[in-house]
């Protein structure tokens, strides 16, 4: 098995490390030398991918992968890899068994706080989600062509290890934002690289919703940090008067509760299924710092 990440980063290393182990190699890529010499000492095998074009050590590495993992944000003129590849990419990669996209919950758009499925209208509101839609489009419809099981897998907010409440609170920048009935879901990064996992092993395609159990407010998890860290939470600030990037206001604009209910049906039993247990873990094993 030889397992290609495109776009190795924080959600990417996970799942490497999923996927690591005898007989198995794990290559990477990245915009950067620098963070291709971080990938190499968490042993992935790393290249530098600009987004435009394909090294020839790359495209030899490529032409023995299996399995592909897509994690690159797809940008105004569309997914990188699937405009660079086109109609080639069974010429590029052809061993390959499995493909995997990385998307997001935010193509579901606003629900008003409903409970959503797989099977739930899309309904897109920020450019970077109506691309995501069409950056999965693409690859399901490479799947048809190919006959290759395409995994989409839509992401809610992904924390972990050195990502999460405690370090907020410990840079001063975490905030207690209010807004009536805002809810959000949560993913701890090592549940997204089980799931590939999970999925690869049985060679499944489809859409899945990679999320939690439990939707909650914001300012209810970073709380739960505090009272953790034994010190108090910030103040809460209402949204409607708080200072906030628009990025950052974009997301409170949607509220729906997602679902976990297809990945649980197939069988994948969740680490980290809701915040309180997950932050109890970060805290306790010290890892929320790594």
């Amino acid at each position: 098995m030889h397992v290609m990440i495109f776009g190795c980063g924080y959600s990417g290393t996970a799942i490497a490390k999923a996927f690591a182990g005898p007989g198995i190699r794990v290559t990477g890529t990245t915009r950067s030398a620098d963070k291709a010499e971080l990938l190499t000492k968490e042993g992935i095998e790393a290249f530098v991918f600009d987004g435009e074009t394909l090294d020839p050590a790359l495209a030899e590495a490529m032409a023995s992968a299996t399995h592909l993992v897509q994690s690159i944000s797809p940008g105004k003129i569309g997914d990188p890899l699937l405009r660079l590849a086109q109609l080639n990419l069974r010429a590029l990669m052809p061993k390959l068994e499995w493909v995997c996209y990385l998307s997001t919950v935010g193509v579901y758009g606003d629900h008003k706080g409903a409970w959503i499925n797989e099977e739930t209208s899309l309904h897109p509101i920020a450019a970077r989600s109506v691309e995501r839609v069409e950056a999965e489009d693409g690859w399901l419809r490479v799947g048809i062509r190919l006959n290759l099981p395409v995994a989409v897998l839509r992401l809610s907010g992904i924390y972990g290890p050195g990502r999460n409440a405690f370090s907020n609170l410990d840079k001063s920048t975490a905030r207690r934002l209010i807004k009536a009935n805002q809810v959000f879901n949560r993913i701890r990064v090592e549940d997204i690289g089980s799931c590939a996992r999970f999925l690869s092993d049985r060679k499944l395609g489809g859409i899945y919703n990679v999320t939690d159990d439990e939707p909650a407010p914001p300012q209810d998890v970073v709380a739960e940090a505090a009272r953790l860290m034994g010190i108090e939470p910030p103040p809460e600030q209402p949204f409607e008067t708080a200072e906030l990037t628009p990025m950052a206001r974009s997301f409170y604009g949607e509220n729906k509760r997602v679902s976990n209910a297809k990945l649980r049906a197939l069988g994948f039993a969740f680490r980290y299924p809701e915040y309180r247990m997950s932050l109890a873990e970060l805290w306790s094993s010290g890892r929320w710092r790594v």
